[in-house]
């Protein structure tokens, strides 16, 4: 039996993703440590970590974002590398560099990776030399009103602009009439300098409901880079993923090929190592373009890993010891993943609290994702995700079965959550067929049938 690649792990993080990670490592012989703030102190990652040390009160910034005193527990617990998962400082340059010059190793791809990547004009601009297709747009960062104005008059209406240091809607507007152009620039830039630091946005060409797919990728370092295949993402309401599945019921062979192929070329080009994930819109005549490259573990990774059978969260830890990957094997089946969040099923607004009752489904096909249980609290200050349920198929309409039987078996009483939305979506004829784009969930919403069961306390 070979020795572990570490002996011991920090997970910079806390919910799901933590406890995925946690997991990991222990199959792999691997001990952990766990950081949580003092709202999370009876928090499951908590419990199933050999140790854990507390780095701050509940809001983030002096938590899961404190970076001296995430270093001071990985020094104090002699953590050989960090985990950082996803979301807090995942995608933090400046964080894996202090991890380097602490000589704790990250578990992620380079700084400079991470950088290049991040700052989505200069990723464009790399995308266009390597002939990756981008959305048009403009080629760098506007910080001028003035530079906009005549971009947005070259690429014409609607267009999108988007925080350039940033993601997950934050700085971003979307302009579909000139009149609203400077307000939505001005807004752009000021929720952009709030979310971010920086003030600097581009602008891009909108597309009126296409596909949102994503390649994954995982590259170590002794040059071995595959793909494994696409995700599609396109269920989100207000740029927030609700469900993904893979392989995408959208794509034909020859466009996942040529997908897959950019995508391997965009990582090559950014000297890319670890897992990362290439993103794309795909309009209705399956034309491609590159929006930027996610440089972590995804959410919804688990989809990938049940129709490839692979453990996306071991490969990242082999990677970052300097071990060689093993290439995927050719994908089976069909899967299909849920995020369950605490929040009101139709309008989405959050909803924290203690659980009362907790009941994970069951049976063929069906893994769940979750931190949560009996008692636990949904605090305020964090992400609302309670779990991720996954179903796997030989079909895509079997996935659907069975998300559809694992959605009417959870069980959460004490918050409201989103099971009624997604069980509601997954009987949706349209959904059903394929036919959806990045703009489906609001029409869904205004067509749903309104007796839906009432909330239990």
């Amino acid at each position: 039996m070979n020795p572990p690649p570490f002996r011991k792990i920090l997970v910079a993080n806390r919910g799901e993703i933590a406890v995925r990670i946690i997991r990991a490592c222990r199959e792999m012989g691997i001990r952990t440590v766990a950081i949580y703030s003092t709202a999370d102190r009876d928090a499951l990652h908590v419990r199933l970590s050999d140790e854990s040390v507390c780095v701050g009160p509940p809001e983030t910034n002096v938590s899961y974002r404190n970076i001296p005193n995430i270093i001071s527990a990985a020094e104090i617990t002699q953590a050989e590398a960090i985990h950082p998962g996803y979301g807090f400082l995942s995608e933090n340059a400046h964080f894996a560099e202090i991890c380097q010059s602490a000589g704790v190793i990250f578990i992620g791809p380079s700084p400079e990776s991470i950088t290049l990547m991040g700052d989505k004009a200069r990723a464009k601009s790399l995308m266009r030399e390597t002939g990756v297709p981008v959305v048009p747009g403009s080629e760098g960062a506007i910080s001028s009103e003035e530079d906009a104005i005549t971009l947005f008059r070259e690429i014409g209406l609607p267009l999108i602009i988007k925080a350039s240091a940033g993601g997950g809607g934050r700085g971003m507007r979307i302009v579909h009439q000139e009149t609203d152009f400077e307000n939505a620039f001005q807004a752009a830039q000021t929720e952009a300098y709030q979310a971010f630091g920086s003030k600097d946005v581009y602008i891009e060409k909108y597309f009126i409901n296409p596909r949102h797919v994503e390649i994954q990728i995982l590259a170590d370092g002794k040059g071995n880079i595959y793909s494994l295949g696409e995700r599609d993402c396109s269920i989100q309401r207000r740029h927030q993923k609700l469900v993904e599945e893979a392989p995408s019921p959208f794509l034909t062979p020859k466009l996942r090929q040529e997908m897959s192929d950019a995508a391997l070329r965009a990582a090559k080009a950014a000297g890319y190592t670890n897992a990362g994930t290439v993103e794309f819109l795909v309009d209705e005549r399956k034309n491609f373009f590159f929006i930027e490259m996610n440089t972590r573990i995804q959410v919804e990774h688990p989809i990938t890993e049940s129709i490839f059978q692979y453990d996306l969260v071991k490969a990242q830890i082999r990677i970052a010891a300097g071990l060689p990957i093993e290439p995927p094997g050719k994908p089976f089946g069909h899967a299909i993943e849920c995020r369950i969040n605490a929040e009101d099923p139709w309008t989405f607004a959050p909803s924290p609290g203690t659980i009362q009752q907790f009941m994970i489904p069951g049976g063929p096909g069906i893994r769940v994702d979750t931190a949560f249980f009996s008692g636990a609290t949904v605090p305020p200050n964090y992400d609302s995700l309670l779990a991720k349920l996954i179903a796997t198929g030989r079909t895509r309409e079997e996935a659907l079965d069975r998300m559809s039987r694992g959605l009417s078996e959870f069980v959460i009483r004490g918050v409201k959550t989103t099971l009624p939305f997604h069980l509601a979506l997954m009987n949706d004829s349209e959904f059903r067929k394929g036919q959806y784009s990045t703009g489906f969930v609001e029409p869904f919403l205004a067509r749903r049938p309104k007796e839906t069961e009432p909330f239990e306390e």
